[in-house]
């Protein structure tokens, strides 16, 4: 197996990291070498281009931040053309689910694979192996890019053989994280109001109705006003959500509680907020309830 990897920043180079340590062959691409460097003397390959890295792969895989990115890079940047037929294109980013439909049907086309294979968990569960793994495709390659997907994460869900799915899922799950940091958000700025510290309203809720890794990790970057830090960013997290209402509107799917966090966010990125974690939502319901974000 020979697997080239396009996309080094918080997800993808711990991914390229725990590549490497199984240990598997691994070709690396990204639009600066610098960021390539310490895993080239960990043993990894640069290919100059993504098409240089596509051409001897039988897995190209991808880790981008948008629809955009990961259409300039197939497209524009000749990885469709330079790709093996029989080779697997694994992408790992949260994407549309009309994209995904779409790259599903040009890989067909050209003979080659594709599989949508997003992931749950943020940088710190890449380099401790607590990912899950959304994994749909034809099965044939779905087996082909298995043990990548075992070796990045604690566990593989099989979602079919509709790529898109997998995105869905993934999205659907974004949507529950943005409600949760919404409702985060609402119930801080309200104890806040009443002079009870949000510290203190975490660890009741973490003792009692609502103990989850959601609640826990995100309420307590919140509450010690750790937004930047950030695992996954305010932009980031708008660009998601409009994936989300996109795919609903097409199953005519109503998503209130999207559309409200959607608004969260949208006020804090008018505050230039776009590199912050995206929990730092909480801080556009202390402006609308009068509290100081500082305190």
């Amino acid at each position: 197996m020979k697997i080239a990897l396009a996309g080094l920043g918080n997800m993808g180079f711990p991914m390229a990291e725990r590549l490497l340590a199984k240990p598997f062959p691994l070709t690396v691409t990204n639009r600066t070498k610098e960021k390539a460097l310490p895993l080239l003397e960990k043993g990894a390959l640069w290919a100059a281009s993504p098409a240089e890295g596509a051409k001897e792969a039988t897995v190209f895989a991808t880790i981008l931040s948008n629809d955009e990115a990961l259409e300039s890079l197939l497209y524009g940047a000749g990885v469709l053309e330079a790709l093996p037929k029989g080779s697997v294109h694994l992408s790992l980013s949260t994407i549309s689910v009309d994209l995904s439909k779409k790259l599903d049907a040009e890989h067909k086309k050209r003979g080659q694979g594709f599989v949508s294979a997003p992931v749950f968990g943020r940088p710190d569960a890449v380099i401790e192996g607590r990912l899950r793994v959304l994994c749909a495709g034809d099965p044939q390659s779905v087996i082909s890019v298995m043990p990548i997907l075992e070796a990045l994460g604690a566990k593989v869900f099989r979602l079919g053989d509709s790529p898109s799915v997998a995105n869905l899922v993934k999205l659907s799950g974004n949507f529950m994280i943005a409600a949760a940091l919404e409702a985060l958000g609402e119930s801080f700025a309200l104890v806040r109001s009443a002079g009870v510290d949000p510290a203190l309203f975490l660890e009741i809720l973490n003792d009692s109705l609502f103990r989850s890794p959601l609640y826990e990790n995100y309420g307590k970057i919140m509450a010690e006003k750790r937004y930047d830090k950030a695992g996954f960013t305010m932009d980031l997290g708008l660009k998601d959500l409009h994936l989300i209402l996109e795919a609903a509107e097409s199953l005519r799917v109503p998503l209130p509680l999207a559309s409200i966090a959607r608004d969260s966010l949208l006020a804090g990125l008018a505050r230039g907020r776009q590199p912050l974690d995206w929990s730092a939502i909480v801080l556009s319901h202390y402006e609308r309830a009068g509290l100081d974000e500082n305190r």
